[in-house]
């Protein structure tokens, strides 16, 4: 499954095109997914590839799991759509 993920800032102080955040989300997220982190502007964009037996549905509940870690907790899911290829 291919899908892109949202994340938007919720709380803290905003750090407009700083990738760092995106690149801490990054190595928080399963070694076991390929992942790209397409923009960070005040939306981070992160492009997830896993086993097609994972459903967009599991991917947002695992990404919204690691971001109850403090060093992203200022972070939350804003969207997690399949992208068609």
């Amino acid at each position: 499954m291919l899908v892109e993920l949202t994340l938007r800032r919720v709380a803290g102080e905003p750090s407009p095109n700083s990738p760092v955040d995106g690149i801490r989300i990054l190595a928080l997220l399963p070694r076991r997914w390929h992942k790209d982190l397409r923009h960070v502007t005040d939306e981070i964009a992160i492009r997830v590839q896993t086993d097609d037996h994972v459903t967009a549905a599991q991917i947002r509940d695992q990404v919204a799991e690691i971001l109850t870690n403090p060093e992203v907790s200022d972070w939350a899911v804003l969207a997690c759509e399949p992208v068609t290829v």
